[in-house]
């Protein structure tokens, strides 16, 4: 790996683990605030609302070295995570989870363009995904180190760790990563002319439904696989390390593919795997066996559309709205993540605290995207290097 591209996975790191690791403290968390379970997953929606807020630096940072945008990322990391160790009460702490989501959504959007600038020639998608990759390994050492001590120590302890890291992150950014120029200055306006266009609006789309879908079931999986799993709180931490596994393994292997075949259709594939799985989650009764394979099966799908997705909304934003299109398919994710987050409550609520709840309210969102997605695929991508492949046969 690039060390360019190792600097902006540490930074990926950050995000990735600051934004997950509260599906795995969520109890801890809110028997110290004193909060019940579904009004803790406010913490989730903090950070999300935090990303699409954040997105708007790039409106007027358009003009600011990539480089130096990055930086001011892991400073806003830096603060976000450290008043969350320090937190004192729930209306602190929501605050603290909005002020670590401002920097997300910038941070992927630019890391990007960055990746995507130094990447070698036809290996763009595999260049994201392996910054991305930052994000899929906080979920497979990160998360669970957090649940750990939250387990044993202090939640608290997750944090301050993070903040930490985003101090020494800086310090990689500086040494590592190039002087890329700042995209084209086409003005504000021009910035979003990309969004005059259908094809961006339907990505979008996707994203946030398909995401909203998983997180119905994501936000709550600590206790669901306690409760409908029967696993002990002290081995959740290793099916957090299981579920980082499955998003590492899906984020390299859909970028591989995206490399080699249709972005959006490479798309519609792993969102097709998530809704299968949460299907699943509704109807099996639950037991070691199955909620061991969904949590991998569900997180496989949920990164295997990560970069074909950030490359779609690159290309998109072409001529100047790289930044913003970037960053706008981190924004629906979280905006479906916030969503996500308050419909699997509100399911647990109506259902009596019934864990397959979660699985049945967000299949239809996740079979939305897929259908999206493959209307994209269909409609626009009909001329890929597969096709050329198969014309260069000679019979």
């Amino acid at each position: 790996m690039k060390k360019s591209l190792l600097a902006l996975a540490s930074g990926a790191f950050i995000l990735g683990a600051a934004e997950f690791v509260m599906m795995g403290i969520l109890p801890q968390t809110a028997a110290t605030m004193n909060v019940d379970i579904p009004t803790a997953g406010n913490y989730i929606s903090a950070y999300a609302i935090g990303v699409c807020i954040g997105t708007l630096m790039l409106v007027f940072g358009r003009k600011v070295p990539p480089k130096r945008l990055v930086i001011l990322f892991m400073l806003l990391a830096l603060t976000g995570n450290l008043l969350s160790t320090v937190a004192v009460n729930s209306p602190m702490l929501l605050a603290a989870r909005l002020i670590s989501g401002l920097p997300h959504g910038a941070f992927f959007g630019t890391a990007t363009l960055i990746a995507k600038t130094v990447a070698d020639k036809g290996k763009e998608a595999q260049a994201v995904s392996l910054m991305v990759t930052g994000q899929t390994v906080a979920n497979m050492l990160g998360v669970p180190a957090g649940t750990l001590m939250a387990e044993h120590l202090s939640w608290r302890l997750a944090f301050g760790v993070l903040a930490a890291w985003a101090a020494m992150t800086i310090g990689l950014v500086l040494a590592w990563v190039p002087n890329v120029p700042p995209v084209k200055d086409v003005g504000l306006a021009g910035q979003f002319r990309f969004l005059k266009r259908r094809g961006p609006w339907v990505i979008l789309a996707a994203v946030f439904v398909g995401n909203t879908g998983v997180f119905c079931w994501w936000s709550y999986v600590a206790p669901w696989l306690q409760q409908t799993g029967g696993w002990g709180s002290d081995l959740v931490p290793a099916l957090m390390m299981l579920a980082g596994f499955g998003m590492v393994l899906g984020g390299l292997i859909g970028g591989r593919i995206c490399d080699r075949w249709r972005s959006a259709g490479t798309a519609a594939l792993g969102q097709f795997f998530s809704c299968i799985g949460l299907l699943l989650v509704f109807l099996l009764p639950g037991n070691h066996v199955s909620t061991f394979i969904l949590t991998f099966w569900i997180a496989f799908g949920l990164f295997f559309i990560s970069s074909p997705q950030q490359l779609l909304m690159v290309e998109a934003g072409q001529g100047g709205g790289e930044l913003i299109a970037g960053a706008a398919v981190q924004v629906a994710f979280n905006a479906g993540n916030a969503v996500g987050s308050a419909v699997g409550g509100m399911a647990l609520t109506m259902s009596a605290m019934d864990y397959h709840s979660t699985g049945l309210a967000g299949m239809p969102f996740a079979a939305a995207a897929v259908a999206l997605l493959a209307f994209y695929s269909l409609r626009c991508e009909t001329d890929t290097d597969a096709i050329h492949r198969m014309r260069e046969i000679h019979v």
